[in-house]
């Protein structure tokens, strides 16, 4: 049997990644600014299916939690955090990109990235995960902060297309977030720069199905896990912005000519899988070179849509900017989904994007990804004849991480994949897969 290769060094490079750089890094200077200097008001956000358009049009600055949490685990300096969080009273269940927001606020919101400001408004987008209402309520509690919980109904409907009720009950919400926005800033809102800003979300958007499209070519251009974190920032961070839609000008750009020169991440595409669930933030260098070893490249991910499903087809319409604002909420984000409609969104993934097996990466902490991925493995497994792999650790907690553990399960996985690879070639055309 086959066995993997030596340990290829992976690095991010690119003029994208040098521009993602420069442009967050811009970012987190506006927050320090922010938070030293008091300059703009800070809106606290979530990911998923957010209305950052709304939030723009009065000129306040999105804070994610979110982002900064992965941020300290990217850093390697999230554990202090999360042992704060829990010298205070916080569960070791809870949710780490929790515990980590809360003891870096706790411990003066000082970060190697950035100082975090304070919030004049907590907007808490109540979109899959019941985790996060607590959560923004905390935050409204230590911040002495104004809270606006918005309440996203869930997908119901086989077709997950929300009713015209449900939309119309979403923007009425949005209505009454302008006026709190306008009492917040004192600014008057402007109805037409909120259509230029979903204008830039659209084209945005579009520009994002575009890029994610190009892996379904033979080699991919792009890991649609481990590069698509490059791209994600810009994408929730700077959406609606002139600078974000410029960021992915560039990236289309270049990952087009990666395709025509038929040049992709790794020295050589072995195998392509499609991934469940986000990435192990405080070791993602490590956990991409045990793929990488075997050649393996992520051509699509679930974890690139937790704030929107691009690539099947919505687009922000500046015609209707409340109304498709309101569908971004309720359809085309990822953890508003049930069941059923992910395992359809990763069974598309795998079969259009011509994937090898399904890697299921399931997080202690997060029970919003992990619940029910026991039934997701059986089912690709048993039900559609997919090789699936399910491995655990954890987003921000680096204590729940075996490196050792996880190298042998990846690797028995691959070899299994090698020897069925070579079986297939060896067989009579016509016959096996």
């Amino acid at each position: 049997m086959a066995k993997a290769a030596e340990a290829v060094k992976t690095s991010y490079q690119g003029q994208m990644h040098l521009l993602q750089k420069e442009i967050m890094g811009r970012y987190f200077e506006r927050l320090t600014r922010a938070a030293e200097q008091g300059e703009g008001k800070a809106a606290y956000m979530l990911i998923s299916g957010n209305p950052v358009e709304l939030v723009l049009a009065f000129d306040m600055i999105p804070v994610y939690p979110e982002i900064n949490a992965l941020q300290l685990a990217v850093k390697k300096v999230s554990l202090p955090f999360i042992q704060k969080a829990e010298e205070i009273g916080y569960s070791m269940d809870n949710c780490a990109y929790v515990k980590a927001d809360i003891g870096m606020f706790y411990s003066g919101r000082k970060t190697p990235f950035a100082t975090i400001p304070l919030p004049s408004l907590i907007l808490c987008n109540y979109v899959g995960c019941n985790v996060y209402l607590q959560w923004f309520e905390h935050l409204a509690e230590y911040a002495n902060g104004e809270i606006y919980n918005l309440d996203i109904p869930f997908s119901r409907d086989p077709s997950g297309k929300p009713s015209q009720d449900d939309v119309r009950y979403v923007v009425k919400q949005l209505e009454e977030l302008i006026g709190v926005c306008e009492r917040i800033t004192g600014k008057k809102f402007d109805y037409a720069r909120l259509q230029r800003i979903v204008a830039l979300s659209a084209e945005t958007g579009e520009l994002w199905s575009q890029i994610k499209a190009l892996t379904k070519q033979v080699p991919s251009p792009f890991d649609a896990y481990f590069d698509s974190v490059t791209m994600m920032a810009p994408l929730y961070c700077l959406r609606g912005t002139e600078e974000g839609l410029k960021f992915f000008q560039t990236a289309l750009k270049e990952l087009e000519e990666k395709v025509q020169m038929k040049s992709g991440p790794l020295p050589e595409e072995r195998f392509r899988f499609v991934i469940e669930g986000p990435p192990p933030w405080p070791y993602l260098r490590v956990f991409r070179d045990l793929f990488a070893k075997w050649g393996a490249v992520a051509v699509a991910s679930t974890y690139s849509t937790v704030g929107g499903l691009w690539e099947f087809g919505f687009r922000h319409d500046p015609n209707r900017p409340l109304e498709s604002i309101a569908e971004h909420m309720l359809q085309w984000n990822l953890t508003n989904r049930n069941f059923l409609q992910r395992y359809e969104q990763i069974r598309r993934y795998v079969e259009e994007w011509s994937a090898d097996a399904l890697v299921i990466h399931s997080v202690k902490s997060c029970r919003l990804f992990s619940a029910g991925q026991g039934d997701m493995r059986e089912y690709f497994t048993k039900e559609l004849g997919i090789s699936t792999l399910l491995v655990e650790s954890d987003i921000e907690d680096p204590r729940y991480f075996s490196e050792a553990q996880m190298k042998n399960r990846i690797d028995a996985f691959f070899e299994s994949l090698e020897h069925k690879k070579m079986v297939r070639e060896a067989a009579p055309t016509g016959e096996g897969r």
